[in-house]
């Protein structure tokens, strides 16, 4: 699924957004440490804007209808609608927005993020007005904002990239280049999480106990940089052992369950070089590291079998130098 496309007709456009993960960093990239996000691409949203008379409506799998009756779970999108259309200026009317989503949401896989951008590059192809790169980014985190409280950057800044995303608040966002292939399985847990409130509770646990919890976000910071090294220089050991490490600070943070923790010791058991939650935690899903293809099918199959409520394996591919 192409991140890039927009396309428009004489009374429709089209925009489409892939999917994120964060590889590493999550919770400590709202407190200023680095993380690595990767795009994933095996699901997706597509917006469809068409030309319909009367009020703006949205037609999605959670709500249909006026704009102005959404649910307060879409708040974000809403208010992301009707910026850009201010922006744009355009009335806020005639319109008809359909959402398809193929992500799962609330499983830290960017869903918000992906209908946001999806939604925005729809609107301007509708207008049939290019944008930049800021601009898809400053809309789409008007929705983030409302999912999220104080969004990282992060979700979007991936969904809208190819390659994978080195962040630092406040700083350049840099491109990581892959000296290898590296095969990655996510599993989903079933069970829904609320990254907004995981978020919160770090920052709680941060004012009780400053101290430990900085020393804690400092440590996934520290192995952050260790992963990056790995992705660059082929480290697939070092790389798990990064993703272990971090697991365990994640676990402290108090984001990790059961459900999660079970998920990710059977990945380990069965042979993944590294596994963590990805995302918010307390639910969603987790991410495992595989040896090779091979292995990878291999532990997709045990996986779903153990129970994962979804399994996707993937390859992040090292871009080809010729």
């Amino acid at each position: 699924m192409s991140a890039e496309k927009a396309t428009t007709s004489e009374q429709i456009a089209i925009g489409i957004a892939h999917s994120k993960l964060i590889l590493i960093g999550e919770h400590a990239v709202v407190h200023g440490q680095p993380a690595i996000a990767i795009p994933f691409p095996l699901v997706g949203v597509e917006s469809v804007i068409e030309y319909v008379p009367g009020s703006v409506k949205i037609d999605s799998s959670f709500y249909h209808g006026p704009i102005d009756s959404a649910p307060e779970s879409l708040e974000g999108i809403v208010n992301c609608i009707k910026s850009t259309l201010k922006y744009l200026n355009m009335p806020c009317e005639d319109l008809l927005v359909q959402i398809q989503s193929s992500i799962p949401p609330g499983k830290g896989l960017g869903s918000s993020a992906s209908v946001a951008v999806a939604v925005v590059r729809s609107l301007f192809a509708y207008a049939n007005v290019s944008y930049t790169e800021e601009e898809l980014l400053y809309f789409a985190n008007i929705s983030e904002t409302y999912a999220h409280g104080a969004p990282s950057g992060i979700d979007s800044l991936t969904i809208m990239s190819q390659s994978p995303v080195w962040y630092e608040k406040d700083r350049s966002i840099e491109f990581i280049n892959l000296s290898d292939d590296f095969h990655f399985i996510v599993a989903d847990s079933g069970r829904v999480g609320d990254t907004r409130l995981a978020v919160e509770s770090v920052t709680e646990l941060l004012k009780a106990a400053p101290k430990i919890i900085q020393s804690k976000l400092d440590r996934i910071g520290e192995l952050t940089h260790q992963a990056k090294h790995a992705l660059e220089k082929a480290g697939k050991q070092i790389l798990g052992k990064m993703l272990d490490e971090a697991q365990k600070e994640l676990e402290a943070l108090g984001v990790s369950d059961a459900g999660l923790n079970k998920l990710i010791y059977f990945a380990r058991q069965e042979g993944a070089l590294g596994a963590k939650l990805t995302g918010g935690g307390n639910g969603g899903c987790i991410i495992a590291l595989a040896k090779n293809e091979v292995h990878s099918r291999q532990l997709s199959e045990k996986l779903r079998r153990f129970g994962a409520h979804a399994v996707w394996p993937f390859v992040l591919r090292k871009k080809d130098q010729s």
